[in-house]
């Protein structure tokens, strides 16, 4: 379960997404994820899945690669679709059991729901895989830079944003590693009931939090050795520059929300 975890992840190979500027590829994700709740129709979700294929084929990242993240995430769809599926209200009620009821329209919400957090987590995994944390760190200062006018630390955000996203994989494996070992020391983290597996977690945050926090001191110390001053007199040695194939990137997502915005308002199922 831990190493199926891909956020955070970079997986390098060459490809037309690798290629786009990480400012396009950020803003894209962005106007993508804002349009996953605009859309109300199967139809739409039908619309968003072809797109979402068709980005995922040329990325060339392995399709088995990118659900795996869809594993580690199944405890919360599974819970989100309970929630929608029993305690949605609707005319329709197929079935009742005190503040429980089982209704069409709740069985709609739900797999709606569903698929929004599928997409969701496989769209976002696009950006991640596709663009290292150096790129990522470049985009969203360049994003936020025009906030710097009313005194918004771009460069600052932009950095902790990378380094936390950076380190997800980092102190996953970690915590795979501390669990084995403490299974070779005979902790059991699978059997007894939901208390008894929460208690038997403490042997392995007590270590993880020490892990951590000696991770953010060496890091700390290497910026330092380096001379790190945020964005003071900073200056990079790969410029970005937006290509044809940023700007059409952009036409296309133009036209996509268009298609998005047109199928809100017509009258799909």
């Amino acid at each position: 379960m831990i190493r199926d975890i891909t956020i955070g992840q970079f997986y390098p190979v060459d490809s037309l997404v690798h290629k786009m500027d990480a400012r396009a590829k950020l803003a894209l994700t962005m106007m993508y994820i804002i349009t996953l709740f605009f859309i109300k129709s199967f139809v739409g979700y039908g619309f968003v899945l072809l797109v979402l294929c068709a980005i995922i084929k040329l990325s060339h990242v392995p399709l088995k690669f990118m659900l795996k993240g869809i594993r580690s995430i199944m405890v919360i769809i599974v819970f989100t679709a309970l929630i929608n599926l029993f305690l949605t209200k609707g005319e329709h009620v197929l079935w009742e059991f005190g503040i429980l009821h089982l209704t069409i329209e709740g069985i709609v919400l739900a797999t709606q729901m569903c698929v929004r957090l599928v997409m969701l987590i496989m769209g976002s995994s696009v950006l991640t895989l596709t663009t290292t944390p150096i790129q990522l760190t470049d985009a969203i200062e360049a994003l936020l830079r025009p906030l710097k006018k009313i005194g918004v630390p771009a460069h600052e955000i932009a950095m902790m944003m990378t380094i936390a996203l950076r380190f997800i994989p980092t102190l996953l494996d970690e915590t795979d590693k501390i669990m084995k070992a403490q299974q070779a020391r005979g902790a059991d983290f699978e059997t007894g009931n939901l208390m008894q597996r929460a208690k038997s977690l403490i042997p392995i945050l007590v270590p993880l939090f020490i892990s951590a926090f000696r991770r953010a001191e060496e890091l700390a110390n290497a910026m330092e050795a380096r001379c790190y001053h945020g964005d003071e007199n900073r200056t990079r040695m790969n410029q970005m520059h937006m290509k044809q194939m940023d700007w059409i990137a952009v036409c296309l997502c133009v036209i996509y929300t268009g298609v998005i915005v047109a199928l809100r308002f017509l009258p799909v199922v």
